[in-house]
């Protein structure tokens, strides 16, 4: 079948195909596995990071080789083994709230062993359908923010052991940050940690010992409140070049190590909680619980300050702390473009009002963009329709001669100004950008609960009546109707007439949103044809009338 498809043909099933791939892949692929710090030497222990979740504490250990940050004479790093064997085992009184933390936009509690034991979002705009809020703590994982593990096991069992005492017990934020200090006092040491909360859920720590020895201090687990199989959830690190590594849950070798890092964020779709320091960076390790995912840390061994936030993935939020913040929004392979085309959706919303008529506005203007381009394809298109019939006498007339025969075709197109890859390029140009509002549309907290008109009210879900589906593949079905084809074999022309039944199953269960761009993406596709044919039928009559 494939030897008597032209070339515009054989390239538009490939874009066909690499549209289906590229959707698979993002859905159903394995992530490479990820690359230590370039600028380290890291050897892998073969004992495995562990952290069960059927017990209140199990045995985990990060056991890694690590880079000191002193150079030696070839410029390169010295390596030394710190062998992190952590065993915490915790007594029921330090699982005890200690002391509580209230703003306008969050609660959270504080446990017996100095962590953030519950954080709750107090937006109404995320708030669940049996009216509870989103608690970015999750009592499933035993890794919970602002925990420490010491290297030395003696050490780290009795801390698990002990309490911390807080100067407070409850402070509430009032648009002003406060303070709350820690204090866990063990038989050898002595642990401060003096926290400050800000109003907009950022805070800074900065922990003291007494007597300085190797320690851990962890973001947390990552919220688990939207985590699905279509974004990423995980470890995200801003390394020291600025540049982002991510390491998904199902990816953690255990063995990752990062200097000098700016950004350490435990994401799942819409919520993260994050360590970051861009002025003292710091050295992250990936450790993995016992289905791979990620585990994260900031080593330590006396005095430590950082930066973190618990909360949403919103931009302005971030962006007000500070720009490269941002870098925690993540889009996939497509972030380059995902990212200006929602700062533009963004902008669009701020003159509209309404996120669902703001994807129509910037599909409108993506179709004017490419206005010229679409023109040219779809004129191409109508010319080699017309060059059909010529088309098969050189095909009958050259049979078995596939080379002078392609020589003929080219002279052909190029005496009518045909362009058999003409009506190709609006659909390349197309697909990054169709795969960079589809990662929008997946990871941007804003369009959560955007609502449009009648019963979407959530434009980042899938369309719970299948109406934006049906019409975009009826939409589709039309414009495929009215667009010139020049297929020389049925069975060709049959499969190319299932695509929009492919489709429409497709977008099933894609966001509304994205559904929504597609839809308008085809009707001003089927308007632009029916101009474009109505200028070829006049320019046939007119020569009809000459002859």
């Amino acid at each position: 079948m494939l030897d008597n498809m032209t070339q515009q043909q054989r390239m538009i099933l490939a874009l066909v195909l690499s549209f289906i791939f590229f959707i698979a892949y993002d859905y159903y692929m394995p992530k490479p596995p990820k690359a230590l710090d370039q600028n380290i030497t890291t050897q892998a222990n073969p004992q495995v990071v562990q952290e069960s979740n059927a017990a209140p504490f199990s045995a985990p250990a990060i056991s890694t080789t690590v880079a000191s940050s002193v150079p030696n004479n070839n410029n390169t790093a010295i390596v030394n083994t710190v062998n992190t064997n952590v065993a915490p085992v915790v007594a029921d009184s330090t699982s005890n709230t200690i002391a509580v933390v209230n703003a306008k936009n969050f609660k959270l509690t504080i446990d017996g062993l100095g962590r953030i034991s519950n954080y709750e979002v107090l937006n109404e705009r995320f708030r669940a359908k049996d009216g509870s809020y989103p608690n970015l703590v999750s009592p499933k994982f035993n890794l919970k923010p602002l925990e420490i593990r010491f290297s030395d096991a003696t050490l780290n069992n009795e801390a698990f052991k002990s309490s911390y005492s807080a100067d407070k017990s409850e402070v509430s934020l009032n648009g002003k940050s406060q303070t709350i200090i820690l204090t866990q006092k063990l038989s050898t040491n002595e642990i401060i940690k003096k926290i400050t909360f800000h109003p907009n859920g950022t805070y800074s720590i900065s922990v003291t010992l007494k007597t300085p020895t190797e320690y851990f201090l962890s973001p947390g687990f990552r919220p688990d409140i939207a985590a699905d199989m279509y974004t990423f959830k995980g470890a995200l690190i801003r390394k020291a070049d600025g540049t982002i590594e991510k390491i998904e849950d199902g990816d953690a070798e255990g063995t990752e190590v990062f200097m000098g890092s700016s950004i350490l964020s435990m994401n799942d779709r819409y919520y993260t909680t994050a360590f970051y320091n861009f002025d003292e960076r710091v050295n992250v390790f990936i450790s993995k619980d016992s289905e791979d995912r990620s585990l994260a840390f900031i080593k330590g061994t006396n005095n430590i300050t950082v930066n973190g936030y618990i909360g949403p993935k919103e931009y302005d939020t971030l962006h007000e702390v500070d720009e490269r913040l941002t870098d925690i929004i993540e889009y996939g392979f497509f972030t380059f473009l995902a990212k200006p085309v929602f700062l533009f959706l963004k902008y669009l919303h701020s003159l509209i009002g309404n996120w669902g008529w703001s994807i129509v506005a910037v599909t409108i203007i993506i179709r004017f963009v490419l206005y010229p381009l679409t023109y040219k394809g779809m004129v191409s298109m109508n010319r080699l329709k017309e060059l059909q019939p010529k088309i098969k006498e050189l095909q009958k007339q050259y049979k078995g001669e596939p080379q002078k025969m392609n020589a003929k075709m080219m002279e052909l197109y190029k005496k009518h100004n045909a362009n058999p890859m003409g009506g190709c390029l609006p659909m390349i140009l197309q697909i990054p950008v169709f795969f960079a509002i589809y990662r929008v549309l997946l990871n941007s907290i804003e369009l959560k609960h955007a609502e449009w008109i009648g019963w979407y009210n959530d434009l980042s879900v899938m369309d719970p009546y299948y109406v934006l589906p049906i019409l975009m593949g009826a939409s589709m079905y039309w414009q495929q109707r009215i667009t010139p084809t020049n297929f020389t074999d049925p069975m060709q022309e049959k499969i190319m007439r299932f695509l929009p039944l492919i489709f429409t199953f497709f977008f099933v269960t894609f966001p509304a949103g994205l559904t929504l761009y597609w839809f308008v993406n085809n009707l001003f596709s089927v308007a632009q044809q029916y101009y474009v044919n109505s200028i070829f039928s006049k320019e046939k009559a007119r020569k009809e009338a000459q002859s």
